[in-house]
C-alpha cells in the first residue's frame, strides 16, 4: 500500500470513528440529558474502553486500524474534555472542584480496570 493511500485509509478511520463518538455522545445527551453527570458519565466510560483498548482487549487483530477507529476517532469524539471544562467552571467553585477531582480520580480508575482487564484477558495484539 502506498504512503499516500495509507495515511488516507488511516484518515477515513479516523473520520469515521470520530462521527460515531459524536452520534454516540450526542445520544447520551438525547437520553439522559446533557447535565454534568452525563458527562462524567462518558468520560469515565471513556477512559475504561481506553484502557482495554490500549490493552489489547478490543479487537484482537489489525492493532493500528482498531487503535486509529476506537481510540483516536470514536473516544475522541464520544469523550468530552471540553464540556467538562465548562461544566466546572460553571460551578461554586468547591463544587467545581469536587468536580474535577471526581473526573479525574474515576476517569484514571476506569483507565486502569480497563488495562487491567484487557492485560488478564491473554488476548495481544
Amino acid at each position: 500500500m502506498s504512503s499516500k493511500l495509507g495515511r488516507a485509509h488511516a484518515g477515513t478511520l479516523v473520520a469515521t470513528g470520530g462521527f460515531g463518538g459524536a452520534l454516540a455522545r450526542y445520544g447520551v445527551d438525547v437520553a439522559i440529558g446533557a447535565t454534568l453527570q452525563a458527562t462524567l458519565l462518558v468520560n469515565v466510560t471513556g477512559s475504561f474502553v481506553l484502557g482495554l483498548v490500549l490493552a489489547g482487549w478490543i479487537g484482537s487483530s489489525g492493532r493500528q486500524r482498531v487503535r486509529r477507529f476506537a481510540a483516536t476517532g470514536f473516544l475522541s469524539s464520544f469523550t468530552t474534555y471540553s464540556t467538562f471544562v465548562v461544566g466546572a467552571i460553571q460551578q461554586e467553585p468547591l463544587n467545581g472542584l469536587a468536580y474535577v477531582l471526581v473526573t479525574y480520580v474515576a476517569g484514571f480508575g476506569a483507565a486502569a480496570v480497563g488495562i487491567a482487564i484487557g492485560e488478564r484477558s491473554g488476548v495481544s495484539w
